[in-house]
């Protein structure tokens, strides 16, 4: 049975609550993370890497305040900056150490990131604080460090940063920063883990995570060390990479922890870097790559824009062509969209979700056109991503009832276009609204009561 839409009804999704200023926790089935009252958290981060370095405090109140007007949760930063962020100076003059020696910390310079921490809370943002970046402790890969971390200095940063922010509650702990851990550096890694866990005294206030580098995933190296709490993934700036897969893979771990990836394709970003043969990632590359992650069983999802993540302008080193300012790119579409995940997956009950590919009926190669589903575990409703506008095939028989609402979510609206109500088969073919490459939708569907 063939289904057209017979009428169209725009409902638009109101925007869902912020972050509640709770400490963030990983949920008890052990698949999400949620607030301390134990209501759904989404992460719905920005790589905002430079901010703390290479902004002033006016420009940071502009980033957070448009950040949070986006929808927003999560801003991914670095205390030690990748652009140089030992010797280059913050805008007041203040670097982060005194003689580049980890055991003596710059009060000025930590005032400013303290600041910077307060004023997201402020907007109802968590900062996921990366201790260093990578090429801090490790510099065979690229990076301009210089590498100033052992595991002995390491654990006495960590400890004095737990301590600083043991009373911050929008402060998710990010280890790592964009490396793939030497056996040799590893212990490092776990040693400034160990250090902040200390400093803040208990771990159940410490959530942690670890950003690996492009096509890799934290469980690679510590799935089942006690500090990790969370899986983070990076699959890169090339488009169409298969994070369904990807995610899947940390998904069925055990134990079981939640995953998601937390940095993707950049809006504006060359593709694989490089504009010439492959242009610039667009929008329709950052909504698919979301949604396949989340409906894949991704807890959260990470955005990023190339020209934000360094907090380029005029006057600052541009790292791969950047093609307009920071403060211009802020109101990209793709900025503005990820807004829509993050209200469509908190509209139904969000703690009993799970992936399930056996939705899909119709042949499903892996690629530009693969089509992701999710669905609650009793029934209530199920949700399928369709990257490119097209009649699918699904099986309908594991939603409840003998009566199914259907309606389209389209991405880039934030709205719903409603379908009539159909009963129940087993299998029955759905048509997008438009088709066509540029046209992705998702079909939901709901067990009528």
């Amino acid at each position: 049975m063939k289904m057209l839409i017979v009428f169209a009804l725009i409902i638009t999704i109101p925007a869902m609550a912020q972050y509640k200023n709770q400490r963030i926790k990983v949920s008890d089935n052990k698949r999400f993370l949620v607030h301390e009252d134990g209501t759904p958290f989404f992460y719905l981060g920005d790589t905002g890497w430079e901010l703390l370095h290479r902004l002033d405090r006016e420009q940071a109140d502009k980033y957070l305040k448009k950040r949070s007007e986006q929808g927003f949760t999560v801003i991914q930063a670095v205390a030690l900056a990748e652009e140089n962020g030992l010797r280059d100076p913050n805008p007041y003059g203040d670097v982060p150490f005194i003689n580049l020696d980890p055991t003596q910390p710059n009060e000025k310079y930590f005032q400013h990131v303290d600041y910077i921490i307060d004023l997201a809370a402020k907007y109802g943002i968590v900062i996921a604080l990366l201790p260093t970046w990578g090429d801090k402790v490790d510099r065979m890969q690229w990076g301009q460090g210089p590498v100033i971390f052992n595991p002995e200095n390491g654990k006495i940063y960590g400890k004095w940063l737990g301590n600083r922010y043991k009373d911050k509650k929008n402060i998710i702990w990010v280890n790592g920063g964009d490396r793939a851990p030497e056996p040799g550096h590893m212990t490092t890694w776990r040693a400034i883990a160990q250090g902040v866990i200390e400093g803040v005294g208990d771990k159940n206030k410490a959530l942690f995570t670890f950003h690996p580098p492009g096509g890799q995933a934290s469980s690679a190296w510590f799935h089942n060390d006690d500090w990790l709490d969370f899986n983070m993934l990076q699959t890169g700036h090339c488009r169409d990479v298969d994070v369904y897969d990807r995610i899947a893979k940390d998904y069925n771990l055990t134990p079981a922890k939640p995953t998601m990836d937390g940095e993707p394709i950049y809006e504006d970003h060359p593709v694989c870097f490089n504009a010439r043969e492959h242009g610039y990632s667009t929008d329709t590359d950052l909504r698919k790559s979301a949604y396949w992650g989340v409906f894949a069983g991704g807890h959260g999802h990470t955005y990023g824009c190339h020209d934000v993540w360094q907090m380029y302008s005029p006057d600052k080193l541009p790292v791969n062509n950047p093609r307009r300012p920071w403060y211009d790119a802020l109101d990209m579409v793709g900025a503005n969209q990820m807004k829509h995940l993050k209200n469509l997956m908190l509209s139904r009950p969000y703690l009993t979700r799970i992936p399930d590919q056996s939705l899909i009926v119709s042949d499903n190669p892996k690629g530009a056109e693969y089509v992701v589903a999710t669905r609650s575990t009793d029934g209530a409703y199920a949700m399928v991503y369709i990257p490119v506008g097209k009649p699918v095939k699904i099986d309908v028989s594991k939603i409840s009832g003998n009566n199914v609402k259907v309606s389209w979510y389209n991405p880039k609206e934030g709205t719903y276009t409603k379908a009539p109500d159909i009963a129940k088969k087993a299998i029955q073919e759905f048509t997008t609204p438009s088709v066509g490459k540029g046209n992705d939708w998702i079909l939901v569907l709901d067990a009528v009561k």
